[in-house]
């Protein structure tokens, strides 16, 4: 008998316990490879966002560029996103100063919070998916043995009621119950390499992030800081506003 008819005549066997549990690891497995492909093509995009934002950055020919290319076109990709909340903060306290408790401090200060608050942001963005990866990974294997565990319980108790024993009245049962265990494993092993690949992806992205917030701020808050009458994009004022959490 093949190992498609096995599990098909397990499933016809199982009572609703069962085959919850085999919609339960069915659903496991549609939802780890759902976020593997998301976040696989999010990866992707960002990185190749990132690496064609990181060349115009850094052969322009200063910030003022930078900020007047954002005003054209600011994509949602990490190393962006920074740099046009950075030197919003920049602006925003050049031009009014100190005048809320969210404001308090040098304009260094000001600016770090700003730039701490983004990579925060861009953090939470990039661990997206990964807590239910992290769970499938987890509780899959136990699922698929609890159903292997049910399956022998319902097999031996069938063979009982059968007054059959024999080995060949044994193997068949248990060994269709085996199979939930065998997907269990199935559903687990690729989510826990997807968790450990973005885990990697994602702490590279921010260690090289890291790194270029220090620059950043260091062109902001030294003899590189740009022109802070040159307005950003936007006329609302809760978009200056943004960088100290308003909205």
């Amino acid at each position: 008998m093949s190992i498609n008819q096995n599990f098909s005549h397990f499933l016809s066997q199982s009572d609703a316990i069962g085959q919850a549990l085999f919609m339960l690891l069915l659903s496991m497995s549609v939802a780890s490879w759902y976020f593997i492909v998301v976040k696989a093509w999010q990866g992707y995009g960002i990185r190749r966002r990132s690496r064609e934002f990181l060349a115009q950055f850094w052969n322009a020919a200063s910030l003022d560029k930078v900020a007047e290319m954002l005003n054209q076109h600011r994509d949602e990709e990490p190393f962006s996103h920074l740099t046009y909340h950075a030197i919003n903060a920049s602006r925003h306290h050049a031009i009014h100063g100190v005048q809320r408790l969210q404001e308090a401090g040098s304009a260094g200060e000001f600016l770090t919070r700003a730039i701490r608050r983004v990579i925060d942001e861009e953090t939470a963005k990039l661990e997206w998916g990964l807590t239910a990866l992290a769970s499938i990974a987890s509780t899959a294997p136990f699922v698929g043995l609890f159903g292997t565990v049910w399956g022998v319980y319902h097999a031996l108790l069938g063979i009982g009621r059968s007054g059959q024993g024999s080995l060949e009245q044994i193997a068949g049962p248990v060994g269709e119950a085996l199979i939930m265990t065998g997907l269990g494993l199935a559903v687990a092993i690729p989510a826990v390499l997807a968790y450990n690949d973005c885990v990697r992806a994602n702490r590279l992205l921010l260690a090289q992030l890291d790194a270029f917030a220090h620059d950043l701020f260091a062109f902001l808050t030294t003899g590189s800081a740009i022109n802070p009458l040159l307005e950003m994009p936007h006329a609302n004022p809760r978009v200056a506003l943004a960088v100290a959490g308003e909205v």
